[in-house]
């Protein structure tokens, strides 16, 4: 009889070995020693039983623990033919078993059950099938929840088109590091109501704080630094890379607006939906990278953003910098009393 153990394919296996070596589960605690009576032969059989009720994969690394255990269990120590080199997944397993030496059958199914056990209790806090993110009323403007991996924040002021208030960046900033502090694969971002966002509310500029409008600006300029975004996002970098100096130009300077057509020939966005499939293709898509390894993607991230990271950095402090000025500007204060005589008119 052997435990449940899948692995896509040889060469993935060795690239997440080689991800995993050094990783540790915090949350998963490996008993080593047992209580005096040891684990019983039922206790054993009812750990193989909780085995197969896990919804996480446990990763590798732990598959191979199991295994070893398992295997030390139920034949003692390891007694067969080392497998070829080339074997991969079989020699990962053989030595997982062979690291286990002279330890007996009795210690093995000891460790097999704690380990078992451990994995359960670590998912129990995630059996819900979904949770608030944070708790219930941690968030006023946003929606926040974590299901199947995946959280997703939701901008909650669809009767302002989800126009984003000082308030909201504060709590985006909040979810966001709830999401990087938890279990979650990926994070979506979206809106409630017909409308995904209206960019800022221009309401902000007529709060003016008891430090006056230059304390606004300043502590503006400071949150959308924290963010580590600006209302341009880094676009006046990126934008010009990734659609060339004309076309980024037309919208950077111009506010030309975009055709879902013309965004995805431009690289902003990877895939166009009919409005009727929206949802059902967007939500296949994200439950399927919900299900991928989460060390595994946060490693390549760094890899492929490492090298402009800390130039992303640098250009948003200085985009930062220049909304700072702009905003005190007389320029910005025209725009904006002319914006809300606009509205006062219709």
């Amino acid at each position: 009889m052997a435990v449940p153990f899948s692995l896509a394919s040889p060469w993935r296996f060795v690239r997440s070995a080689r991800l995993l070596q050094g990783l540790r589960i915090p949350a998963l605690q490996l008993h080593t020693t047992g209580s005096a009576m040891g684990a019983t032969v039922e206790d054993f059989n009812q750990a193989k039983a909780k085995l197969s009720t896990l919804k996480e994969d446990p990763g590798n690394e732990v598959k191979l623990k199991i295994y070893g255990l398992f295997k030390q269990a139920t034949q003692g120590p390891c007694n067969t033919p080392k497998p070829s080199m080339l074997d991969f997944v079989n020699k990962a397993k053989w030595d997982a078993w062979k690291s286990l030496g002279s330890v007996s059958q009795e210690e093995a199914r000891q460790q097999y059950v704690d380990l078992i056990s451990s994995l359960v209790a670590a998912e129990a806090p995630d059996q819900a099938a979904e949770k608030p993110a944070g708790g219930a009323a941690a968030f006023e403007t946003l929606l926040v929840t974590t299901e199947d991996n995946i959280t997703t924040i939701c901008l909650n002021r669809p009767t302002k088109k989800n126009a984003i208030t000082v308030e909201m960046y504060n709590e985006i900033i909040k979810a966001l590091e709830l999401a990087g502090k938890d279990d979650s694969v990926i994070t979506v971002l979206t809106g409630s109501g017909d409308f995904y966002c209206s960019g800022n509310d221009l309401n902000n500029f007529t709060k003016i704080p008891e430090g006056g409008i230059e304390k606004m600006a300043k502590d503006s300029g400071e949150l959308l630094s924290q963010l580590g975004q600006s209302p341009e996002g880094c676009s006046s970098y990126t934008f010009p890379k990734m659609m060339g100096l004309a076309k980024a130009s037309e919208m950077l300077l111009f506010n030309k607006k975009l055709t879902a057509t013309e965004a995805c020939e431009r690289g902003l966005v990877t895939e166009v939906f009919p409005d009727s499939s929206f949802q059902t293709e967007v939500w296949t898509r994200l439950k399927a990278y919900g299900k991928l390894p989460r060390n595994s993607l946060a490693l390549s991230k760094q890899l492929v953003r490492g090298v402009e990271k800390e130039r992303l950095h640098a250009v948003n402090d200085q985009e930062v910098e220049r909304l700072v000025e702009r905003w005190l500007s007389d320029e910005c204060m025209n725009a904006i009393m002319s914006f809300f005589q606009a509205k006062a008119k219709l």
